[in-house]
């Protein structure tokens, strides 16, 4: 299951592993924000507001780097006809 996961990954077209890099940065790049907000957080100031922010915006990356990897596995699916 795993080899075959690894494998379409490998076999990606040209612009959807384009796709799936740059939104994978931009994932990467939320996290990175989320956590100066937790970080400021935790050693500045210790409002609430910054916290839900940090927590906010990490559940947000994740979940945006998990629909990036799922639709690129469904549209490399579609464009190759094996759907």
């Amino acid at each position: 299951m795993i080899k075959n996961l690894i494998k379409s990954f490998k076999n990606f077209d040209k612009i959807t592993h384009k796709i799936l890099k740059y939104g994978l940065e931009f994932c990467f790049t939320l996290c990175v924000i989320s956590v100066v907000f937790l970080l400021t957080y935790n050693l500045i100031f210790a409002t609430p507001f910054l916290y839900y922010i940090g927590i906010s915006l990490f559940k947000l990356s994740i979940v945006f780097g998990i629909e990036f990897i799922i639709c690129s596995l469904v549209v490399d699916g579609i464009k190759k006809q094996m759907v």
